[in-house]
């Protein structure tokens, strides 16, 4: 029993110890009573960033609306959403039975036509060795040649037509202009659909979730620290506990107004290997600017401006004195201290609070 009163009087000797140790490095008291809530001056590094949120999207040419270049019926569709398609692979196929009569029909004209040309060129052949021999009038003459011009017109207009129905025929087979995913499937097989120059009815939109890129809304008071090539890092509701990285790649010269608010959209690169991300989601990003490394540095709630000058309160022998100080870069939690202060000072962190408001 002896031993453990021992081991508790112990134990709680050395937790009051070490609260104390604690309460002196947190607050001091200067010789009015008054207490102070600070911090060590230190060397640590200072990363300065820009918050901004944004919105991922695909890039030029990554997100494609396929349709159909004709009318007709849709005799297969090959593509679900989700699915994942390969650049050339065939999503849809139209019926080609009205488009392969039609190049039958034009095909039986040719032989027709082309026999007709034939005659034509034994004809002129002909006539032109009699009228040499003035067997036959200058008019037989020019209606032969009328009569071969004709001929190769028709023969001439009918291969056209051939090309043109093939070509038809050739819409008819719809395939994956580039490789990614089906967003979306805005048709279903047996449905009839109508193209025209004014109208291509979309089949399918296909993204390539590979070339994604982020429009990251930034306040004007930061558009200044932004430049192509700087660091990113991103994360999104749908993975909140995953950060992602990019880089910055093109700033927008126009700007963004949004609710009476600055911002210029500027866009940041991404890699998705995994396919988690998707076009639309909300992004909260970090445009990392340029990094200090071990550098003294102090809270930004300890720096105060009086007089144009930044200042900043230190403890010297329990007593507050203020000092001006020239600082450098800042992050969202510390200032560098380029002059005015050295390391080991405690500088004041806190509202200062009177000894008699104590407990």
């Amino acid at each position: 029993m002896k031993k453990k009163s021992w081991f508790f009087v112990i134990v709680s000797a050395l937790i009051i110890t070490v609260s104390f140790a604690v309460y002196w490095m947190f607050f001091h008291k200067d010789n009015t009573g008054t207490v102070f809530q600070t911090e060590t001056v230190k060397r640590r590094d200072i990363a300065a960033s820009v918050q901004a949120t944004g919105v991922i999207r695909a890039r030029i040419g990554a997100e494609v609306k396929v349709g159909a270049r004709i009318s007709g019926r849709v005799e297969r569709l090959y593509a679900n959403i989700g699915d994942v398609v390969k650049k050339g692979q065939l999503i849809a196929r139209l019926e080609q039975v009205d488009l392969q009569a039609k190049v039958d029909e034009a095909r039986m004209n040719l032989k027709t036509s082309e026999a007709n040309l034939d005659l034509a060129k034994k004809t002129i052949k002909r006539i032109e060795g009699l009228y040499a021999e003035e067997l036959v009038s200058r008019d037989k003459l020019d209606v032969a040649e009328r009569d071969l011009i004709t001929a190769q017109a028709q023969v001439n207009q009918i291969r056209e037509n051939i090309r043109y129905n093939e070509t038809q025929m050739s819409y008819a087979n719809i395939y994956a202009p580039i490789s990614g995913v089906i967003a979306s499937v805005a048709t279903q097989q047996g449905e009839t659909v109508s193209a025209s120059s004014l109208n291509v009815p979309t089949f399918v939109t296909i993204v390539d979730l590979n070339r994604l890129e982020i429009y990251a809304y930034v306040d004007e008071t930061d558009i200044g620290k932004i430049k192509p090539g700087l660091e990113a890092i991103f994360s999104v509701d749908s993975f909140p506990d995953k950060d992602f990285k990019g880089k910055v790649t093109a700033i927008y010269p126009k700007a963004t107004i949004q609710d009476n608010v600055v911002y210029y959209i500027t866009v940041i690169s991404i890699e998705n290997p995994e396919g988690k991300l998707k076009p639309d989601m909300t992004v909260n990003a970090t445009i990392l600017l340029n990094k200090r490394d071990n550098v003294l540095a102090v809270p930004n709630k300890s720096i105060k401006r009086e007089g144009g000058k930044k200042v900043v309160t230190v403890l010297e022998n329990n007593k507050p004195i203020q000092k001006t100080v020239k600082t450098g870069w800042k992050d969202s939690a510390y200032t560098e201290i380029v002059e005015g202060l050295k390391e080991g000072d405690r500088v004041v962190t806190g509202e200062a609070v009177k000894k008699e408001e104590e407990f």
